[in-house]
């Protein structure tokens, strides 16, 4: 037995909304930083466009990852698209990893070559560039945490990440400037010191994404509901195996019924529609409720 949710908006167009601001947002700070990285002579700058680069790319990625997990069910796909996002999030993570040590690397670089301080104007651009990715973080985080998209807050992370390397940046130039002869180079270990912020962001943001990857439960208040809600329907005696499986957007549910051993195949037949129809409307996440009917004499036996 299987049930299905009513139609609705896909949470995934919210989640699509959000990137794509950001992806605008990304593409306009890599300019302006980069810019005034390479004219204010602030490696830090230009490793912060580069990250700033690297979050257009991936925002596009989760974009991709967005589309195809809303599209519906279809013959190949059974339990629909869902997996795209939760790998569009494993993508983003990797490609944050790959901006991070390309950063760390041109840092060290940049540390061992004798350059000048970085210009004073860098500064001002560093702490608009902090306030408009913080602000961003917070609104795609948002965003993800409502649709509960493991692709929409990894993407969110990317601004924060980004926040980050500029906030260094900012401490680093402002040492070298009050430092003076002999800390040109503070910018760069600034830069050095983002990247392995960004490389430990980057790790908590793969393990949850391939954990959904790999089937691990969702949080236990989840099938907690679940049976909270079964066990509300009239006739439903009890409750044995309740398993809950999370694909992108959408959740699934195993659930053993227990019901009266004397009924009837149909009754309990309608038992198992009313229990369906309670835990779907209970949630809308939930797109597919498959219920096993137990007698309760049978289940008594189990050891």
């Amino acid at each position: 037995m299987t049930t299905t949710k009513s139609v609705q908006e896909h949470p995934a167009h919210k989640g699509m909304q959000s990137t794509i601001i950001g992806i605008f947002a990304n593409a306009l700070l890599a300019t302006c930083k980069g810019a005034a990285g390479f004219f204010g002579n602030s490696y830090a700058l230009i490793a912060d466009a580069i990250e700033s680069t690297s979050d257009v790319v991936s925002s596009i990625i989760v974009l991709s990852g967005l589309k195809i997990a809303s599209k519906p069910r279809d013959e190949n796909h059974p339990y629909g698209h869902g997996k795209a996002e939760p790998l569009a999030a494993v993508f983003v993570a990797l490609a944050l990893i790959g901006a991070a040590i390309t950063i760390a690397v041109q840092s060290l670089n940049e540390i061992t070559t004798r350059h000048d301080a970085p210009a004073p104007f860098t500064l001002i651009v560093l702490i608009g560039v902090v306030v408009i990715k913080e602000t961003l973080f917070r609104f795609v985080f948002r965003v993800g945490h409502e649709v509960q998209s493991t692709a929409v807050k990894t993407d969110a992370w990317h601004h924060r990440s980004d926040a980050i390397t500029s906030a260094a940046a900012f401490v680093g130039i402002s040492i070298a400037l009050i430092g003076g002869p002999g800390w040109e180079k503070a910018d760069d270990w600034a830069a050095l010191f983002a990247s392995a912020i960004i490389i430990f962001n980057a790790y908590k943001l793969l393990k949850p994404a391939l954990n959904e990857i790999m089937d691990v439960a969702p949080p236990p208040h989840i099938a907690e509901e679940v049976r909270k809600v079964a066990m509300s329907v009239d006739e439903v005696i009890g409750l044995d195996k309740c398993y809950v499986r999370k694909m992108g957007f959408d959740y699934f549910v195993d659930l053993h019924v227990v019901v009266n051993a004397e009924i009837t195949v149909r009754h309990g037949h309608a038992i198992g529609h009313a229990v369906k129809k309670a835990i779907c409307l209970a949630n809308p996440r939930i797109t597919d409720v498959l219920i096993h009917i137990e007698p309760e004499d049978v289940l008594k036996k189990k050891p």
